[in-house]
């Protein structure tokens, strides 16, 4: 039985890896790489960023406390994509804080 090898990890797919931390862009290497995995394990963790900068967004109206969530969130998520981003883009696998280990048992 031949052994499975992994499969090199290509400019296309780094370009789509990095749009994974773009906000809603997460979705398309999500749902048009699928069988790249390198692509989908920055997808899965670009979508959970998103979904939490959302979250972020709507407790920020509330004044004061959610204010400063609101900031402090964003300052967060804006660090991660860009951390994400770079990791991307140079083809390492970097596990987020917090979130990263969600993206793990998250599928589609």
């Amino acid at each position: 039985m031949p052994s499975k090898k992994p499969l090199a990890i290509t400019q296309d797919d780094k370009v789509y890896a990095a749009l994974s931390y773009l906000w809603a862009l997460a979705l398309v290497p999500l749902l048009f790489k699928r069988d790249r995995a390198f692509v989908q394990f920055h997808a899965h963790q670009g979508f959970l960023l998103f979904a939490a900068e959302m979250a972020i967004g709507m407790v920020a109206v509330v004044p004061l406390l959610g204010w400063l969530v609101g900031f402090f969130g964003s300052l967060a998520s804006v660090l991660f994509s860009v951390l994400g981003l770079v990791a991307a883009l140079t083809g390492r696998t970097w596990e987020m804080p917090f979130l990263g280990r969600y993206a793990k048992r998250f599928s589609f």
